[in-house]
């Protein structure tokens, strides 16, 4: 098996070897790194070549640290290499766990490890992030921009069987994020295709449908009555954000990428982007990174292998001895990842 890797910028550096030496701890895979990211495009003016997509297309996974810069727009390295990955390899389910490991505080008062375990499950094709509208008479106080959302019954139907197949693996409850009241067309042809599919296809379900104000506000206030959450490109990667506060912080938040067809390489990055502000400095935690590897390992069909990275994980957050400064540990990077190694034995 074959993984392309792209360490990215700032801490991306740092977190992916350290998740690189766990996942030769317990698997056996093929790895070529490749240079793209803000000092690539300072260099070249692209943030990957002309022909990345082809080079990448070749691997069954690409391992990303986190791409941004500050001395490069935010929306050029977005536009410039994750979006064209993702919308390219139809890559359109973005997974994203939110569970509160061992030994890990969160900011809800009286949670345990048991309350937090949730699944969400955002599209990541298309709806807010599709790319669609432009601007008029820039500069000028007339200027008009207009970014259009794009809904298609095909991809908000297929990513929400996907997720309502992942709650029948788990807890077989599901709960559908919109904004319907205020979006007429396009949220609420997302909840008449929920409605469809779970009374023809997932019959044994609990579906709810929440606004995504009201599921914030869950998320917050019963985290425990939560099991799969399927939403739109905007609506779960801004919950996700507070879904990775409620774990314990960016530092530990995992996510994939997938074509559940497998006819492209699915993509897997940790949530806490570059940090230019501690990058270098041997302070990144890797967690998210590692445990974003064992989400590939899933992926790759090396399901032992990955459970067996997660209880290492588990064990070292519930030791407490070898946490980074944002878990409040005084750990490096290096020595987070050495004490997973460890964990594994």
């Amino acid at each position: 098996m074959r993984v392309a890797v792209i360490p990215g910028d700032g801490v991306g550096q740092e977190v992916v070897p350290a998740g690189l030496r766990v996942l030769d701890r317990v698997a056996r895979l093929d790895y070529e790194e490749f240079p793209w990211g803000s000092q690539y495009f300072e260099q070249t003016g692209r943030m990957m070549p002309a022909d990345g997509l082809q080079q990448l297309a070749r691997f069954d996974a690409i391992y990303l640290g986190a791409v941004g810069w500050p001395s490069v727009p935010d929306h050029v390295t977005l536009w410039g290499l994750l979006l064209p990955i993702r919308q390219a390899f139809q890559l359109y389910v973005n997974l994203r766990p939110v569970n509160l490991l061992p030994g890990v505080a969160t900011p809800l008062a009286g949670r345990s490890s048991a309350d937090i375990d949730m699944l969400f499950i955002r599209e990541n094709s298309e709806g807010e992030y599709s790319g669609a509208g432009g601007r008029v008479h820039e500069g000028t106080a007339d200027e008009v921009a207009v970014e259009v959302p794009v809904f298609t019954r095909r991809a908000v139907e297929r990513v929400i069987r996907y997720a309502m197949s992942r709650a029948k693996e788990r807890r077989q409850r599901l709960i559908s994020v919109t904004k319907s009241n205020a979006s007429r067309f396009a949220y609420v042809m997302w909840d008449e295709v929920t409605q469809a599919l779970a009374q023809t296809e997932f019959p044994s379900l609990e579906v709810e449908r929440m606004h995504v104000d009201a599921m914030a506000a869950r998320m917050v206030l019963n985290p425990a009555s939560i099991d799969v959450v399927v939403g739109s490109n905007l609506f779960n990667d801004i919950l996700t954000d507070l879904g990775a506060a409620i774990q314990g912080g960016m530092g530990i938040a995992a996510s994939a990428n997938l074509d559940p067809s497998r006819s492209h390489p699915s993509m897997f990055e940790p949530v806490h982007g570059s940090a230019p502000d501690i990058a270098g400095k041997g302070r990144a935690n890797p967690i998210g990174a590692i445990l974003t590897g064992a989400l590939m390992l899933d992926h790759l069909g090396l399901g032992p292998e990955a459970d067996r990275v997660r209880r290492a994980v588990s064990e070292v957050t519930a030791d407490g001895a070898a946490l980074t400064g944002d878990l409040g540990g005084t750990a490096s990077t290096t020595e987070v990842a050495d004490a997973v190694v460890a964990a594994l034995g």
